[in-house]
C-alpha cells in the first residue's frame, strides 16, 4: 500500500527497531533518577517558553493552571526521546559487536533487570517514608 503512495520503496528494519525499543524500555527504567530530571526540565522550559506566547498578564495567569498541566504531559510524552536515541545507539553497537539478535537478546534481559531494580527501588522508596 505504500508503495502505491510513493514512488520509491524503502525497507523497515523491524528487528533494529525492536531492539532499540527494549533498549530505551531499559534506560528509561534503569535510569529513573535522570527520567525525572529530563521531565522537570523539559516542563520547566515549556512553562517559560508558553509566557512569551500571551500578550495580557490576566490571560496568562487565567488558563495556568489547564496549561500547566498540558505541558506536564508534554514533556513526559518527550521525555521519551533522549531514552530513544541512546537505546538506539546501544543496539548500533551491539550490532555492530555481536550480530543482529543480540540486541532483542540483551534488551530482554536488561528490561527484566531493569524493572526488578525499579520494583526494589520504589519498595526501599516507600518504605524510608
Amino acid at each position: 500500500m505504500l508503495t502505491e503512495i510513493l514512488p520509491f520503496s524503502f525497507e523497515i528494519n523491524k528487528i533494529a527497531i525492536a531492539g532499540a525499543t527494549l533498549w530505551s524500555l531499559a534506560l528509561y527504567l534503569g535510569f529513573s533518577g535522570v527520567n525525572e530530571k529530563v521531565t522537570d526540565l523539559i516542563n520547566s522550559w515549556f512553562n517559560f517558553a508558553e509566557g512569551f506566547m500571551y500578550i495580557s498578564k490576566e490571560e496568562f495567569e487565567k488558563s495556568r493552571k489547564a496549561r500547566e498541566s498540558q505541558n506536564a504531559f508534554y514533556a513526559s510524552v518527550f521525555s521519551i526521546v533522549p531514552f530513544l536515541v541512546v537505546g538506539t545507539l546501544v543496539n548500533w553497537l551491539l550490532d555492530l559487536g555481536l550480530g543482529g539478535s543480540w540486541g532483542i537478546s540483551t534488551g530482554i534481559l536488561a528490561c527484566m533487570g531493569c524493572g526488578v531494580y525499579e520494583l526494589g527501588r520504589r519498595t526501599a522508596e516507600s518504605e524510608e517514608e
